[in-house]
């Protein structure tokens, strides 16, 4: 099955507004949300669903690091590269982002408690250990703000499996980060 990578001459006609916002505020239409656009609803709800995870308690940072490590955890190539250059221009320090795109411990405590609840809840499906939600706890998140962790793992679900059924071309604006899963990574060692 192919997903065309929609514009504004051939996207479905409730897709147009949310795509025409989009390149108006980032200069360019990125392909994950052209891909989108072929079911409108799932574009808006991405786009509503971005916008709520900006308004919850968790800083630029912390948000980056639960949307960089969801997409670690389910091998998303694009949004790894996006989220990369994202936190980037959201002054996230090139050491956390680093640390989670090579799947390696985080040096700020916080973040790493962040980082590791943020993967258990991906790989649990939901279902984060005791030890994993006290260490979120002792490193001073709250209850609210683990739920607003799982705002984050279901944005970045949406898109990453986006990706995954559509491949998605990374764009040229976030190509400078590109990145493969370890997955990858290991196959090609053994070839």
């Amino acid at each position: 099955m192919q997903i065309p990578t929609r514009t504004l001459n051939d996207a479905p006609e409730a897709s147009l507004a949310p795509l025409k916002a989009v390149t108006a505020k980032y200069g360019f239409t990125p392909n994950l949300l052209a891909k989108m656009a072929n079911a409108p609803s799932v574009l808006k709800a991405y786009i509503q669903l971005n916008g709520l995870l900006e308004q919850t308690s968790l800083t630029p940072t912390e948000r980056q690091t639960v949307l960089l490590t969801v997409s670690r955890e389910n091998d998303c190539r694009y949004c790894v590269a996006a989220h990369s250059v994202i936190a980037s221009m959201q002054h996230v320090e090139d050491h956390v982002v680093n640390a989670i795109r090579k799947h390696q411990p985080i040096s700020d405590e916080r973040l790493e408690a962040l980082s590791r609840f943020t993967a258990e809840v991906v790989n649990t499906r939901g279902w984060p250990s005791d030890q994993a939600k006290q260490a979120m706890e002792d490193a001073g998140y709250t209850a609210a703000q683990a739920l607003e962790v799982v705002l984050g793992v279901t944005v970045k679900t949406l898109s990453n499996y986006v990706n995954h059924l559509a491949d998605t071309e990374v764009d040229e604006a976030f190509a400078a980060k590109a990145w493969e899963p370890e997955s990858a990574q290991n196959t090609q060692a053994l070839a």
